[in-house]
Parts: C-alpha cells; structure tokens; sequence
C-alpha cells in the first residue's frame, strides 16, 4: 500500500495519470497542508455552530417526539424545527455561515465546492408523487406543483451551492450514504493538497425526514421508540435528524497569508467499502480496520497518538457492537470516545460532517465530547458520558454507511 497522502497511488496505480476526480501528484510533488478555517452548521441542537457546541457540551439533545405526517404514528426525531427543513434553505443557510466564519465574501470564482448529500432532494420528489397520487390533504386543488423539476436532481444541490458564492472551478456531489459528510472532506483536501485549488467549501447537507425514509427504515427495525442511546446496553436503534455542516478548507499557506483563524488540520483519510451486504457491515470489520490503518498511515500517525475518537454510534445493534470491537482492537483502552448522535439524531449523509465540526470544537476548546444518552455501557470503552476538560491533539472521526462504505478521517 502506499504512502501517498490521501491514497493517490492507491486509486491510481502509482503512476502519474489523471482521473475524474483529481491528477494524481507526481513523485515527490510538493503536497499543500489542508486547513479548516470555517465551519457553518446547522443541527436539532441549534441553529449555528456555537448555538449547537454549547448545548452539546451541556448534554443536551435536540430530539423530541415529533409527527410530522399524519400516516406515521409519532416518534423521536432531530428536526430543527417544527416542520421537515428544506434542503435547499439549510444550504444556503451553513454555506453563508462558513463563509462568515472564515472572513470571505464572494463572489469565490477560484473556489472547488464539494457538498454531498445521501438524499438529496428526495423529500421533493417524495412530496410531486404525493400531489400526483392525490395523497396531499392539503393541497386546495388537484394541479401538480414543481417549481423547477432540474433543480431537484441529487448534483443540483452541490450546483447552487456553487452559484451561491459565485465559484466557477470543479464541483463534485459525492453521495456515500452515511459516509458522504467525510468523502466529501477527502475529495475536497485532496484538490488543495495537491494545489489544483488553493480554497474549497466542502461538507454535507441532509433533509431526511420524510415519509418513504421513515417507513423505510421503520420497515428495518431500525428505528427507536424513545431515544438514541449509543453503545447502551438498552440501545433501540437509530433516530433520525435533519442537518448540515460545511467547511472552508484553505492551504495552509493562503490561510497565514489572510491571517485565517484556522481550527485544524485534516490530516488524512481512510477510505474503503465492506463488498458484503446493502445494510449490514461486515461481522469482522475487516474493511473498516483497513479504512483505519489507512487513515493513520497516511496521517503519519499510530493508535497511541490518538487522543479522541468521533465514533459513528448509531445506537442500532449491530454497528454498535461492530464499532466497538474495532476500537478495542486497534487502540488502547484509554483512548476517548463519544457519539453525538444522541444529541442531533442520526443525520445519515451528514453526520461525518456534523462529527468533523463538533471534534474541531474540542480541537479547539479542548473538551472531550459527551455521549448523550448513554446511561449503562455495554462496552468496554472509555465511553465520555459528561464533557470535560482534556489536552486534546489528535482526532480520528468515523463514518460507517450502509452498502459497507468505511470513511474515516484524522484532524490535528
């Protein structure tokens, strides 16, 4: 395996060719440090990134029961507010945040936008299905209502984002189910690394809460009946919730030009898929320790560096116990680790990027994360359940999507 940041020479062969994606360096090419100098997020915490930190350091959670359609009974869900958000509000809403937070106006011209999303603008397509089956009560009239049915294709979001700041470079709409927040980290770093870009704005949005995502996962069993619980003994499953978070990642260089304030470094990445099952991970982990040791090695790091793990922590069965197992047997015992899960819900596609944001705040605060919700532990872990204090200086934040996608990602 190769020692190429990122994993150029893993996707490329080792010889300098070109992708879809981004060219892969040449030997010995001299590779751009990536740093985050913005971060707007938006979560059932909060309405901003201090509004959901400080609540979240607090042990608080944004999930309360909810109904949001009359044919579903009422469950705990992570909505930001009382109805479902619309996928194109949080957008321009976390994109103009990291953009404030950075100090940057647009127009961008010269700015990559990687945004991705698991489900995109299916709420939208959900709602025209529902107008066109004569489903929708609340329509006053039988007439078909879609404003612009190209604005709601899955690549259209990362599209608008793109107008919104006025960039004219690559923009990419990665789509890796639970994974998609950190692939989207990853395939923007790598076009600063390797100094196609010297900005992007990256991250990941999700309006997931919708009646076909509800039933969906309600069919699975997957979902709680009164909470999110992760690595609890008496954990139920998974509580979904709407969010975003997106970055400003600059070249380390350009950041000191500006005078940035500069939250981390991102390190490098460990990317992988299980080739086992559509919703299952696989029993060993064996894909997901391979993202692991990725990560690390093109990190320049080893487990004893650790100081805190973002886990993924869905508070289902299976990945808890699987995460779990994977942890006790790469890193010491004393390692950290936490979810936040229980405090936003489960934002499928966005969660990685909610977990980036929120472990760039203890970077910063130097404060480990609490596990919200965890009462009784069912692993042997050094499971965080109050935030406190702590010298904090590597950070590993975990993804783990159905279909077996493995994204991991380490901060300085």
């Amino acid at each position: 395996m190769s020692n190429a940041p990122f994993g150029f020479a893993v996707a490329c062969g080792g010889k300098p060719s070109r992708s879809a994606v981004s060219p892969c360096p040449m030997p010995h090419a001299q590779l751009n440090q990536v740093v985050v100098t913005g971060i707007g997020l938006v979560s059932a915490l909060g309405t901003s990134l201090e509004d959901s930190w400080q609540k979240l350091i607090a042990g608080k959670s944004g999930i309360k029961w909810h109904q949001p359609f009359p044919e579903i009974e009422p469950l705990p869900l992570g909505l930001i507010g009382q109805q479902p958000a619309k996928l194109k509000r949080l957008t321009q809403t976390v994109v103009a945040a990291a953009l404030q937070d950075s100090g940057l106006n647009p127009p961008l011209p010269d700015c990559a936008v990687v945004i991705g999303s698991s489900r995109s603008h299916q709420g939208a397509w959900e709602l025209l299905a529902r107008q066109m089956h004569g489903y929708d009560s609340s329509l006053e009239t039988k007439e078909v209502v879609l404003e612009n049915w190209l604005d709601t294709l899955p690549h259209t979001n990362a599209i608008a984002a793109a107008r919104q700041i006025g960039a004219t470079g690559t923009v990419l709409a990665p789509m890796a189910a639970c994974a998609t927040g950190i692939w989207a980290l990853a395939q923007a770093a790598l076009l600063v690394q390797t100094g196609q870009y010297q900005r992007a704005i990256a991250g990941a949005v999700e309006a997931p809460i919708t009646p076909l995502t509800l039933a969906g996962f309600q069919q699975m069993g997957a979902l709680a009946k009164t909470g999110a619980y992760a690595f609890d003994l008496h954990r139920e499953g998974l509580v979904l919730g709407e969010g975003a978070a997106v970055f400003v990642l600059e070249s380390a260089e350009l950041a000191k030009q500006r005078q940035a304030k500069i939250y981390g470094e991102i390190l490098g990445f460990g990317l992988t898929t299980d080739a086992y099952h559509p919703n299952q991970p696989e029993p060993e982990g064996k894909s997901a320790i391979a993202a692991l040791k990725q990560c690390l090695k093109r990190s320049n790091l080893t487990p004893d560096d650790i100081d805190y793990i973002h886990a993924h922590g869905t508070a289902t069965l299976l990945n808890d116990r699987i995460e779990s197992k994977i942890i006790q047997q790469l890193f010491p015992q004393d390692v950290a680790v936490s979810s936040t899960k229980g405090a936003t819900g489960h934002t499928l596609g966005a969660s990685g990027a909610l977990g980036v944001a929120f472990s760039l705040m203890a970077l910063k605060h130097q404060i480990l994360l609490p596990c919200v919700g965890l009462q009784q532990p069912e692993f042997d872990l050094n499971l965080i359940t109050a935030a406190r204090p702590s010298k904090i200086q590597q950070v590993l934040c975990l993804s783990f999507g159905f279909g077996g996608q493995n994204a991991i990602v380490a901060l300085r």
